[in-house]
């Protein structure tokens, strides 16, 4: 699957004060660029080490265009899907606080690819983790 970045920021989770607002300066920056019928993408990539390293945050869309700058989805990844509770407020950070335990009690393999969160157009969310 291709995907089309719209707006990106380099951030971490633990030692970046400005995470938070760089998370949401960037999904701000982008809604004007979201008013496509299809499903809006968190793309998780370029990580320096674990989930308590930095990282790109990039809010994408999907495309059929070719370009040398869209975010690529390989059809042979392999990943791990983590329903988020649309209607709790805080239902994202829960199921990134779930993967970041599983993974501490060596039970989830992360391959630190590629990861995604994906809001379908029909309110859904989902977070995408990719495996070893």
């Amino acid at each position: 699957m291709r995907l089309q970045k719209i707006q990106s920021t380099r951030t971490n989770n633990f030692k970046d004060e400005q995470m938070l607002e760089k998370i949401q300066g960037v999904w701000q920056e982008s809604q004007p660029h979201l008013t496509q019928q299809g499903a809006v993408y968190g793309v998780y990539h370029e990580y320096e080490s674990d989930y308590k390293g930095d990282y790109s945050l990039t809010i994408a869309i999907e495309t059929a265009h070719e370009d040398t700058n869209n975010l690529e989805i390989s059809a042979s990844a392999v990943y791990q899907v983590f329903p988020v509770d649309a209607a709790d407020e805080q239902g994202v950070i829960k199921a990134w606080k779930k993967i970041w335990q599983l993974e501490e009690e060596g039970s989830l393999q992360r391959a630190y690819t590629l990861d995604y969160e994906k809001y379908d157009t029909d309110g859904t969310k989902a977070i995408h983790i990719a495996l070893k």
